[in-house]
């Protein structure tokens, strides 16, 4: 098994954390993922509150 076949874990702040819980429950996965892809393309480690604002703005809500 290669080191491919594992992704990072990001870390996440408290209040990126407190942002995903205002998505609703039957969206929270999909848009945790998304939220986590831009954040490794932007070639960052942490997920802050703006990058989960950033994100919601993308995907127009």
């Amino acid at each position: 098994m290669n080191d491919s076949n594992f992704i990072d874990s990001l870390r996440w702040t408290f209040e990126a954390k407190e942002k995903l819980q205002n998505i609703p429950f039957f969206v929270r996965s999909q848009a945790k993922a998304r939220i986590e892809q831009l954040a490794r393309e932007a070639g960052q480690d942490v997920v802050t509150a703006d990058l989960v604002e950033q994100a919601r703005l993308e995907f127009g809500q």
